[in-house]
Order: structure tokens, then sequence, then C-alpha cells
């Protein structure tokens, strides 16, 4: 009897000091990866508004302004004019949404080329090479095996990627072919079974936090069905339920009741019955949704003012360098992931505008973060003092020839857009400092300076 007592008390100290017990709530938080499968995927976006957004929103903006083309003579035009007919803007947002989705999606060039499993040759491209885009997501391309070769252009990437064409011809795609999008890019491929050179889908890392914040929004919106209960206590009232004639009565005589307090605000009740109401309290939910939404917020990437579109919360507060922080990363993902991808697409697309290569052409993202009209003042006014005072305004000698000056200002209103226009109007009437004076334009000059003189004391 003594050991057992002994033992019950070393057991409880044990419990209460969790030693020997494996009780620590903390050592249960361990990480699993349980993929989403396609059927899941595609139920959340069509069906729910939190993952269609996350998806659908940083596509959009990341060729909402698109790109401005820069080249010498006449080159632009007929470059923004294939783009059209090809619309690649469109078939780039189409991949981007489909690789935010599925992990993975490809543009495929269409040259007209029978052999799709060669590799294409970007130089042999003459005008209107570029006869299609076609967007196909990882779901209809399968990988091949990996290129291993370290000298390769494809390092990394399949051999081949497999297209399914109906229900049994298979055609191999040359990866030099596709112009290659992913969702959450794999941090090690070697690491990833079934899933070769294709990356997860955004809603992957995020659908706990949406599946949370929509659990809360439904839990609020069942309590507004419970706001105001009545409450009425019967004397004797579960003895008496086991008459079929009571339950009946008693049915009856509530819901005259209630009827009667709906159309006169009278409640008749017995004189032992009791009666009292009672109202949830809604005050601090708006506030427990607004936190997990800002979860998926932060989960997503993307601000809750452009998320959610909602008013920027706290004193002051503009939610400004929120989006200015969204964009500077949507203007690095367009740098660092857009562009490299885009390459070989955008070859094409020069050669199949122009029929050459000229060196000069290129192209700059347009700003997505767009200035107001005072900032837009404020600039041109800072840019135009500069100027004056390198001119050698206020009697001062010029720190720069004007001939320069004038030309690096006339570029730099050009490309910032101060002064639409601008350029024709150089091109017809020249810079002031082009400009010779005329003879009758000296004439009056010299006139002026002769009356100055004898004017002179």
């Amino acid at each position: 009897m003594g050991n057992i007592i002994t033992l019950a008390r070393d057991s409880l100290t044990n419990l209460v000091s969790r030693m020997g017990t494996g009780r620590d709530k903390a050592a249960s938080s361990y990480y699993a990866f349980a993929p989403l499968t396609d059927a899941e995927l595609l139920a959340a976006y069509r069906t729910a508004w939190l993952p269609r957004k996350i998806v659908d929103i940083p596509a959009f903006d990341a060729v909402r302004a698109w790109r401005d083309w820069q080249a010498e003579g006449d080159a632009i035009e007929p470059i923004e004019a294939e783009e059209n007919r090809l619309n690649v803007r469109g078939k780039v947002f189409e991949a981007k949404v489909k690789a935010r989705l599925w992990g993975g999606a490809a543009i495929h060039l269409g040259t007209g080329d029978a052999d799709l499993a060669s590799p294409l040759e970007i130089e042999r491209i003459g005008k209107n090479g570029v006869k299609y885009l076609t967007v196909l997501s990882r779901r209809q391309l399968n990988a091949d095996e990996l290129d291993r070769d370290p000298a390769s252009e494809f390092y990394g990437q399949p051999k081949f990627y497999t297209l399914t064409a109906g229900t049994t011809a298979q055609v191999q795609i040359h990866p030099s072919r596709l112009v290659i999008f992913q969702g959450n890019a794999l941090p090690d491929i070697d690491l990833v079974e079934g899933q070769l050179s294709w990356g997860d889908s955004v809603l992957q890392s995020v659908m706990d936090a949406i599946k949370q914040a929509d659990g809360i929004a439904a839990n609020i919106a069942s309590l507004v069905f419970e706001a105001k209960i009545d409450i009425i206590k019967v004397p004797n009232f579960m003895a008496s339920l086991a008459n079929e004639d009571y339950k009946a009565k008693i049915l009856e005589r509530y819901t005259l009741a209630n009827t009667a307090k709906g159309i006169n605000g009278t409640l008749l009740l017995d004189k032992e019955e009791e009666y009292e109401q009672k109202s949830a309290s809604f005050s601090t939910l708006p506030d427990v949704l607004d936190r997990f939404l800002q979860i998926v917020s932060g989960a997503a990437d993307i601000p809750a003012t452009r998320l959610l579109g909602q008013a920027p919360a706290g004193m002051n507060a503009t939610g400004e360098s929120d989006l200015r922080n969204y964009y500077d990363r949507l203007s690095a993902m367009q740098q660092v992931e857009m562009t490299p991808a885009m390459h070989r697409l955008d070859e094409a697309l020069i050669r199949s505008a122009l029929g050459s290569r000229p060196a000069d052409v290129y192209y700059e993202w347009a700003p997505l973060w767009g200035m107001s009209e005072k900032e837009k003042a404020d600039v041109f006014k800072t840019k135009s003092d500069a100027a004056r005072a390198l001119a050698g305004g206020n009697g001062q000698s010029p720190l720069l020839p004007i001939d320069a000056l004038s030309e690096a200002l006339v570029n730099a209103f050009v490309e910032d857009g101060s002064l639409p226009g601008l350029e024709a109007a150089i091109e017809e009437f020249g810079t002031l400092a082009e400009q010779e004076p005329t003879e009758a334009e000296l004439a009056a000059a010299t006139t002026q300076a002769e009356s100055s003189a004898l004017s002179r004391p």
C-alpha cells in the first residue's frame, strides 16, 4: 500500500511539473506538406472570393501598366502593333493567373514549325514569323527528364515537355519554344517528387489562413440570427412534455403569443411564467475578423487596402506606404522573374515585327505607382529650377554648355511626360539653343542697343 501511495505521489508531481510526460504544447507544432489537389484548387478559385483575388490581383497588377518600348526611328509603332496582334499582354496575364493557381504555366511560341521537339532558332525568325501564342498550364504539359548538363542553357529544366493533344496523341515540345512561368518556386526540385520544373500554387501556403478567416466570418454570420433570444420559463414544462396534447397546445399558444407581440407589441403570459431577453454583443467581433483578414493579407503579401478594398486604419493613415511597398515588390518581380522568362518571346516579337533585330531596341516596365498632378508639378518645377541654375541664372556663369543642357532637359521632359507633345514640337521648331537669330531680329536688337546707349546721360 505504501508503494502505491509513493507511485501516485510521484506521478502527480511529474504531471504538474510536466517532467517525463511529453505534454509540452509547443512540441506538437510541426509541419507536414499536404498538397492541395487540382479539384480543391479549382473549387476554391471558383467559389470563394479570397482565393480568387489572391490569384488574380498580383497577376493583373503586373501587366496593368505594361511596358514602354524604346528605339530610334519608326521601330516602336510596328513592335506595339505586333504586340496587339498577338495579344502579348493578355497572354502573359492569362499565363500568370494559371501559374499562380496551378503552380506553373507556359506560353507556346507558334512559328509554324512542324518539328516542335527541335530547339527554336530565334535568329531565323523573319517578319511575321510568330504566328500565334498559346497558353498552356502545367496540367497540360508533363515535364520530361531534367537536363543535368551544367553547360546547357536549359540546365535544371526538362529536356522536353509533353503535351497531350486529345485522348491519345502526344506532342513533344522543346523548352526553347516555351515561356515558363511558375507559381511559388520550389527551393530544391530534387527534394520534390512528381513535380519536375513546376512550382506550388500560391494558395498552398495561404489556404489555412483563408479557411480560418472564412470560419470566423461564418460564425459571426450565424450569431446574427441569435442576436436577440426570448426566454420564457414555464412551470412543470419538462414533466408535461410527455403529453402529446400538451405539446400541441403549448406550440399553438406561444406561436399566438409571438404573433401578438409582433403585431401589437404586447406579450400575454401566465402570472407564474417568467420572461426575459438575451442579446448578443458584436462590439469586438469586427476587430477579430479584421485581425484574421490581416493575417490573410500578410500571408498573400497583398496590402489590405488592395486585397480587401478597405480604408487604411489608424490616425493619419493613408495606406500609401503599403501600396508603394507592394508596387515596389511587383516591379522587382517584373525585373527578376518576368523579364528573363519573356526574353525569348521578346526577341521573337522584335524580329516578327521588324524583320530584323536592331541593337537599339529595348523596353522598360512602366511605373506602377502614378504621381498626383501636384507631385508632377513639383517635380517639373524642381527640374526647371535645377536647369536654370546650371544654365547660369541670376547673372552667374553657366556650369554646362547650353546646347548640351538643352538637349538633356528635353530628353528628361519627354521621358517623364511632363510636356506632352514636346518631342514633336522640337522636331518642327527646334530648341532655343539651336535657333539662329534672323537679320530682322539682329537689326532690331542693334537698334535697341543704340537707343539705349544714346539715352544714357
